[in-house]
């Protein structure tokens, strides 16, 4: 399905035409998460955005490779701590844990919570300590090529260096002056040649957890190499969109450019996107700040900021009504509106499937046009806020038809039904909770009547060890069975 779509890139800092560089295929990278804590609102911003452009490729028909990378064990968390231990360290020595299970236990959980949130799994999910191979590679590339260098077992990339022959700065708009103006109290401290040089690799402490082998030290790679190094594997040397947080445009991506320009020549993404920031009375939400909010603490209302839960559909909701480049600020109010805003939209799904057709039509809804506004709401920079508008329209002519002020012919309802499954269900990736609920609950009844029926064929065997095991296991589970002479009834306490 041909579609002319214009994408905001932050290089060019204006809107540009789509254009793959292989037709109807899509490489796509974003940076995915550090995983040392639970997942909070402002993990999920990224990842609902990019999946709504995941999504959107796909139903057009492109043939995408998405890769999100998970950032764990040995990786510097950015270029202010560069001695020490990473935070996955730190919090291992914390929770007297091995870092790997810090890992596992917090990318379980971030996968648990993408899930709920109706978060479609990338194509792949590389992680930064499986391609430290990788990353030696590309930094043996950089210093073979005159931009990095060798200091005490450290490796630093030569900001200036670069700048004299490329433009260090050219994502964020800074300028090596500003740097050096910003950096000069750290003038002459450490190896560094100049205090702007950010770490290709670091040796590390005698007290440092991870560390891998190299000709340089034993040590570990700079924050920034991994994704250099994973999306160059897995996407090569050019590809068509890199995304992230808008908080990662300097240093870490500005720092990617200069690493890949270095060692391949050119730049890596054609465009790149960046999702805003998520705000709490205006200050940017984050664990480093310690003023977020888990998404189990929403989802569950149990954080002191919380007047009540807010259900995962709803949080997506929240998140996809603004534009994925304006700054979304927190607050209960906002959160009950968007409850609401999701609600009505299920209803309108709902209500669609009662709808009887007649053979006079009096909407005067043209499907097509409408359809066709849809499209070219999401062709301009993923506006979402305004594909909403145009779906909540749709949701009027929906409750008139249903109230009988409008009369619908079947082929107006079929494409009511087109028009929200594909742009509500599919596209924008809401679901009815209310069904999935009813779902599980039918599940549940169905294992309960199955171990009931255990029980009974075990009682007949007079096997009463187990009959009365799973009788108590189901007490334990709230759950009372009582013997009658048709079988057994149960309750849920």
């Amino acid at each position: 399905m041909q579609q002319n779509i214009q994408l905001y890139n932050t290089l060019s800092r204006k809107k540009e035409e789509f254009v793959p560089l292989v037709p109807n295929q899509l490489g796509l990278y974003v940076c995915g998460p550090t995983v040392y804590g639970e997942a909070h609102l402002g993990h999920a911003r990224p990842a609902i955005t990019f999946d709504l452009v995941f999504r959107y490729f796909k139903h057009l028909g492109f043939k995408v490779r998405y890769v999100r990378n998970i950032t764990d064990v040995g990786h510097l968390s950015d270029d202010v701590a560069e001695t020490g231990d990473d935070k996955i360290a730190k919090k291992a020595k914390l929770e007297q844990l091995e870092p790997m299970e810090v890992v596992h236990k917090y990318t379980e959980s971030y996968h648990e919570s993408m899930r709920a949130l109706n978060v479609l799994s990338p194509s792949i999910e590389p992680r930064a300590t499986g391609h430290i191979i990788e990353q030696l590679e590309m930094i043996r590339d950089i210093v073979n090529k005159g931009y990095g260098y060798e200091a005490n077992g450290n490796v630093y990339f030569d900001v200036l260096k670069y700048n004299q022959d490329h433009n260090y700065g050219k994502l964020s708009g800074r300028k090596v002056e500003d740097l050096f103006e910003n950096t000069r109290q750290l003038e002459g401290q450490g190896e560094k040649k100049n205090s702007y040089d950010f770490a290709l690799w670091k040796k590390a402490a005698p007290d440092h957890i991870m560390r891998w082998p190299s000709e340089f030290s034993d040590g570990f790679p700079g924050w920034h190499m991994e994704c250099s190094a994973m999306s160059m594997k897995y996407l090569g040397k050019k590809f068509d969109i890199h995304g992230g947080g808008m908080d990662l445009v300097f240093p870490h991506h500005e720092a990617e450019i200069a690493q890949s320009v270095s060692a391949n020549g050119h730049d890596a993404a054609q465009y790149w996107m960046h999702n805003n920031m998520i705000t709490i009375g205006g200050q940017k939400m984050g664990k480093s700040l310690g003023n977020f909010i888990n998404l189990e603490e929403f989802f569950a209302g149990s954080h002191e900021l919380l007047e009540k839960a807010y259900s995962p559909m709803t949080i997506r909701f929240f998140i996809l009504q603004a534009h994925y480049r304006g700054t979304i600020d927190f607050s209960n109010e906002a959160l009950q509106a968007a409850e609401k805003g999701y609600q009505r939209l299920m209803k309108g799904l709902e209500t669609l499937d009662k709808l009887s057709a007649s053979k006079e039509d009096t909407t005067s809804f043209d499907i097509t046009a409408h359809k066709q506004k849809c499209y070219d709401a999401l062709n301009d920079d993923f506006n979402s806020p305004i594909l909403m508008a145009h779906l909540f329209e749709a949701v009027k002519v929906i409750n008139s038809i249903m109230d009988g002020k409008l009369t619908a012919n079947q082929q107006t309802i079929d494409g009511l039904n087109n028009l929200f499954n594909t742009f509500v269900v599919e596209v924008l990736g809401l679901k009815n909770e209310e069904e999935a609920v009813s779902e599980s609950d039918d599940k549940a009844a169905s294992l309960i009547e199955l171990l009931g029926n255990m029980r009974i064929e075990a009682k007949a065997n007079k096997d009463w060890a187990t009959a009365d095991k799973i009788r108590n296991d189901l007490s334990n589970l709230g759950v009372t069975i009582k013997d009658t002479k048709e079988g057994f009834e149960w309750e849920i306490n």
